[in-house]
C-alpha cells in the first residue's frame, strides 16, 4: 500500500508533518518501537510507530532518524500521547533525511494502525501471489514442469511469509520452501501425516488445524485429479497415497481470499503430482512384464534381458547390473468394496525409497505392479550396495514398519489392514523367482500377527519365529498359561518380578553373572528368584528343553 492511502483513512487519525513529496512510497510492513536503535529488527519497507519514550532530549532525534533511514524505513509515525505534540527537533531531523513524518492523535491506538496496515498489505500480497500462481499454473499445465512444488512453496514464503512443506501420507518430506528453514523433524512429519489421515477418514473438510509442540499447523489435502476425481468414489481409494500441504500457521481465522489462494496452491502442486504419476507408467509396465515372466516360469535368460532393459530406466547412468529386492504389500478393507491392489501399488510407490538414491524423488527408482489386492515392487540396489552382504543392504522390514506404522494406522481407521513382506537382495535373474516367493511368504507371516500395519523380512523365515504365528490360538493360550500364569499370579501378589527375571535370564543365555549385572541384583538374589520360578512351574532351567519351552511361551504371550 502507498503512504498516501494512510492519510486518506480518517479512522487512523494521522496528520502529515513532513515529506509530502514522498507519499508514493510503498509500505510493506509495520513495526512499533521505543528502542533507541531498533535497526536490527527492521528489514526495510516498514512504517515505524513510536511513542517517543526513546527521546530524552533534542539531541536524540537526529541519530534515531538516521538509523531508521539506513534500515530502509519508509515513514515514521509519532504518537502525541506522551509529549502532547511531536517535538520540532524530530520534525527537522525527518525533513533533513527526507523521511515522511506523521503525528498520531492520542485517541488512536497504535494497534488500530497496525491492524489496518497488515490487513491492506496482506491483501495486496495475496493478490500479487495469486497472479504469480496463476501464471505458474498455466506454464505447468501447458509445457514442461515449472520447477516442482519447491517453487510454489518459495512463493508462499517470499510473498506471504508462510513456512510450508509438502508431505507424503506417511510423513516423508517431499518438498519445502527455502523460507521454511531446516527440514521438519521426522517425528513431526509423521505426526502431521497421522493427523491428516485420521481427519480425512472421519470426513472432516480441510484445512485441518493441528497444535503440535507449541506450534499450530494447518493441513491442506493435495488431491491428484488423475486419481481423486470422478473415478474415486470412495476415500479409501486414495487416502493412503494423497499428499498434503503443511503450513505453519493457524488458518482458522484466515479470510476466504487467503483460503482460496491456498486451495489454488494445492491444485498447482497436484499438477506436478499428476506429472510424476504419469512418469511412473513406464516403470509400472516394466515391473508387470518382469513379474509375468517370473510367475510363468520363463527362462532366466529371458528374465535377465527384461531386467537389463529395466535397470537404465530405474537407475540412469548405472554401469553394472544392480541387485534386486522384492517387496510385497497387501491392502485389505472390510467389506471388500474397494480393490486393494491399486491402493497397495500407490502406497509402495510412496514409501519405498532406495537408501542410496539421491535427488528430489528417490521413490521413483522402483517399479511396482499389482494384481488383485496385492502389489509387488522391484527395488533396484546398485551392486556396490550389496557386494559385501546382500542381507545387510537395501530395505529392512523393521525400519520400513517403524517409518510407516503410526500414520498408516490412522489412515486405515478400524476397517483396513496393510501387510508387507521384504525379500533378501538377489543378484541375478535366477534368484528373482525365489525372492518373490520369499517376500510373499514373509507377508503371510506378517498377516498372522496382530495390528493394522505389520511387516516381516526374509531374516524371520530362517528362524523359529516363523512357526509362532501359525500356532492355533487355543494351543497358544493353553501353552503359555500353563507355564507363565503361576509366575504372573505370584508377581501380582508379591511384586517379585519373576517374569522380567526369567526374560533376562534367558536373554543372557543362562549366565548368572551377566544376568545379575543386567538386573542390578546380587547373584544369590538371582538364584533365589530362579529357584522360585522352578518351584512354581515344576521346570528345571538348567535343562535345554525347559529353557526352550519358557522362551517360546514368552514369545507367544
Amino acid at each position: 500500500m502507498r503512504l498516501r492511502a494512510l492519510l486518506d483513512t480518517d479512522a487512523l487519525g494521522l496528520r502529515l508533518l513532513g515529506g509530502e513529496d514522498e507519499l508514493d512510497r510503498t509500505v510493506r510492513g509495520v513495526m512499533t518501537t521505543d528502542l533507541r536503535d531498533p535497526s536490527r529488527y527492521l528489514s526495510g519497507g516498514e512504517l515505524v510507530l513510536t511513542g517517543l519514550a526513546w527521546r530524552r532530549d533534542a539531541a536524540d532525534s537526529e541519530p534515531f532518524v538516521r538509523l531508521l533511514v539506513q534500515a530502509g524505513v519508509v515513514a515514521l509515525a509519532a504518537g502525541e500521547a506522551e509529549l502532547g505534540a511531536v517535538p520540532d527537533d524530530l520534525v527537522v531531523a525527518c525533513a533533513r533525511h527526507r523521511l515522511p513524518l506523521f503525528a498520531v492523535h492520542e485517541s488512536v491506538a497504535f494497534a488500530t494502525i497496525t491492524e489496518h496496515v497488515v490487513r491492506q498489505v496482506s491483501g495486496e500480497r495475496a493478490g500479487d501471489l495469486a497472479a504469480v500462481v496463476d501464471r505458474h499454473r498455466r506454464m505447468m499445465t501447458s509445457g514442461p514442469a515449472g520447477g516442482g512444488p519447491d517453487v510454489v512453496l518459495d512463493l508462499l514464503g517470499s510473498d506471504l511469509d508462510l513456512r510450508a512443506w509438502v508431505l507424503s501420507p506417511t510423513g516423508r518430506l517431499i518438498a519445502g520452501s527455502k523460507a521454511a528453514g531446516p527440514a521438519l523433524p521426522a517425528g513431526t512429519c509423521a505426526a502431521l501425516a497421522a493427523e491428516h489421515l485420521a481427519a480425512t477418514r472421519t470426513g472432516r473438510r480441510g484445512p485441518h488445524r493441528v497444535p503440535l509442540d507449541g506450534t499450530t499447523y494447518s493441513l491442506f489435502p493435495i488431491r491428484s485429479s488423475g486419481r481423486s476425481g470422478q473415478g474415486a468414489r470412495d476415500v479409501r481409494e486414495t487416502v493412503l497415497s494423497d499428499w498434503l500441504l503443511a503450513v505453519e500457521a493457524d488458518a482458522g481465522d484466515w479470510p476466504e481470499e487467503r483460503l482460496d489462494l491456498l486451495q489454488g496452491v494445492t491444485q498447482l502442486i497436484s499438477v506436478e503430482r499428476d506429472r510424476r504419476d504419469a512418469a511412473r507408467t513406464v516403470r509400472r509396465r516394466l515391473a508387470q512384464e518382469v513379474l509375468e515372466l517370473v510367475q510363468t516360469g520363463a527362462a532366466p535368460a529371458e528374465i535377465a534381458a527384461r531386467l537389463r532393459v529395466a535397470a537404465p530406466v530405474l537407475l540412469p547412468g548405472l554401469g553394472a547390473a544392480p541387485h534386486w529386492q522384492v517387496v510385497v504389500a497387501r491392502v485389505e478393507w472390510d467389506g471388500g468394496e474397494v480393490e486393494g491392489g491399486p491402493v497397495a501399488q500407490s502406497l509402495l510407490e510412496e514409501i519405498l525409497v532406495d537408501p542410496l538414491a539421491t535427488g528430489p524423488e528417490p521413490s521413483d527408482r522402483i517399479a511396482v505392479a499389482h494384481t488383485g489386492d496385492e502389489a509387488i515392487a522391484l527395488v533396484p540396489l546398485p551392486a556396490v550396495a550389496a557386494e559385501h552382504d546382500g542381507s545387510e543392504s537395501g530395505i529392512h522390514a523393521d525400519a520400513l514398519l517403524e517409518a510407516v506404522r503410526d500414520p498408516l494406522t490412522a489412515g486405515l481407521n478400524d476397517d483396513g489392514r496393510v501387510t508387507l513382506g521384504v525379500s533378501a537382495a538377489v543378484h541375478s535373474a535366477e534368484g528373482l523367482r525365489g525372492a518373490l516367493e520369499e517376500s510373499r511368504h514373509a507377508r503371510r507371516v506378517a498377516a498372522a500377527r496382530p495390528g493394522r500395519v505389520c511387516a516381516a523380512g526374509h531374516q524371520e523365515l530362517a528362524s523359529h519365529v516363523l512357526l509362532l504365528p501359525f500356532v492355533p490360538d487355543d494351543v497358544r493360550r493353553a501353552f503359555t498359561a500353563r507355564l507363565l500364569d503361576p509366575l504372573r499370579d505370584y508377581d501380582r501378589r508379591h511384586r517379585a518380578e519373576l517374569i522380567p527375571t526369567l526374560e533376562a535370564f534367558l536373554d543372557c543365555d543362562g549366565s548368572w553373572t551377566r544376568c545379575a549385572t543386567r538386573l542390578h541384583l546380587h547373584v544369590n538374589t538371582l538364584r533365589y528368584r530362579v529357584g522360585r520360578i522352578e518351584q512354581l512351574t515344576g521346570r528345571d532351567l538348567s535343562r535345554l528343553e525347559d529353557k526352550l519351552d519358557f522362551f517360546l511361551a514368552l514369545r507367544m504371550s
